[in-house]
């Protein structure tokens, strides 16, 4: 019998011995595989796929961050990406850590794309910003709000090593599972794991951005998973308990299906809105100020919604004096607002952020 109080070291190791690929499951499979095929097509048709990216996994690293409370605004987010560091609060570092986090993971992915236990531990390493490793200390336990020990997580490092092998083992060399319902045994045997003293829900979900980028799924991540977990918490973790205390596989491999299906699917829409957005504020600015207008300075503007004079300067655009005219004009013109941050002034794109702030999937 499964006792919530009493360490998980009888985790059944992956794969399950269930029937997983039920008809429901398999239906399900297919249309979540659609959805992504649609976003990363539509992405890869970009003139340039990586423009958005930033502005992307600043969305999922501020999502991933708040199922964990640990809560920034868009504002306060991008304004510290693109000012002077001092002016972060703890929590917009922490997501900003989250981000670098992975950055790192898509890097590794490049030169290794495979994912194992030393990975983990220079993501949630990046994520806290400490040179933490696998739990070796007794006494973890997951409680509700209430404060009752909802899970004890499978204690001692050489037990929790030997879990993490047999998940590495099964992600590199079980080709039986779909990759979508593979993805969804991986994320749930990572957190039953639960191999780190803090960050773990944040490991695996940049473990779920990174397995869809090295199983060519969706080549060029820019998707938001957390977004959706946010707005479905609770039946999240239900389902990772009925896992564990029922074998429920299938309620949670749907739930995950689910989620990618909605968010691939809310993906390509939040992607259509800022291209059509950037396309008709391109045509307006070629109008209306064609000797600053250029196909770089309208990219610059919509790679983050905050823009400064560094940054049209780093792309090549001209010397301070010249791309400040440009950025004047162009606050004269309605296209960007000006904010005084520290001793900065940044420009402000609030039809880009009026997009990333009211397109909830509800």
């Amino acid at each position: 019998m499964f006792d919530r109080t009493i360490p998980y070291n009888d985790l059944p190791l992956l794969p399950p011995k269930a029937d997983l690929e039920t008809k429901t499951v398999l239906l399900k499979t297919i249309s979540a595989s659609r959805a992504l095929a649609q976003l990363n097509g539509a992405i890869r048709n970009l003139p340039n796929p990586t423009l958005f990216l930033d502005t992307i996994h600043l969305q999922e690293a501020k999502a991933s961050s708040a199922i964990e409370n640990v809560i920034t605004t868009n504002d306060d987010l991008y304004q510290a990406l693109i000012a002077e560091k001092n002016f972060q609060n703890p929590e917009t570092k922490e997501v900003i850590r989250y981000k670098e986090a992975l950055w790192l993971g898509l890097e590794r992915m490049k030169s290794r794309p495979f994912i194992t236990t030393n990975l983990c531990i220079e993501l949630v390493q990046t994520i806290k910003g400490n040179t933490a490793g696998i739990r070796n200390t007794p006494g973890t336990t997951l409680s509700n709000p209430a404060g009752e020990v909802i899970y004890t997580p499978p204690a001692g490092e050489n037990v929790i090593r030997e879990k993490l092998a047999n998940w590495e083992k099964f992600i590199h060399e079980d080709e039986s599972f779909d990759p979508l319902i593979k993805m969804g045994l991986m994320h749930y045997q990572f957190e039953a794991i639960h191999p780190f003293a803090d960050g773990n829900g944040r490991t695996g979900r940049i473990l779920l951005l990174l397995f869809l980028n090295q199983t060519g799924l969706l080549e060029i991540p820019a998707i938001y998973l957390s977004e959706y977990i946010i707005q479905h918490k609770n039946a999240y973790y239900r389902h990772l308990r009925e896992v564990t205390e029922q074998e429920n596989w299938e309620g949670f491999i749907i739930y995950m299906l689910e989620m990618v299906e909605r968010t691939a699917n809310h993906g390509l829409k939040r992607l259509d809105q800022v291209t059509q957005l950037m396309e008709s504020t391109a045509e307006q600015i070629r109008v209306t100020l064609p000797k600053e207008y250029s196909k770089d300075l309208v990219e610059t503007i919509f790679r983050l919604p905050y823009t400064k004079r560094q940054s049209l300067i780093d792309v090549g655009l001209g010397t301070p004096k010249t791309v400040g005219n440009y950025l004047i004009a162009l606050e004269e013109a309605g296209f960007l607002t000006s904010k005084k941050v520290g001793k900065e002034k940044l420009y402000l794109n609030s039809a880009l952020m009026g997009i990333l702030e009211n397109s909830s999937m509800g």
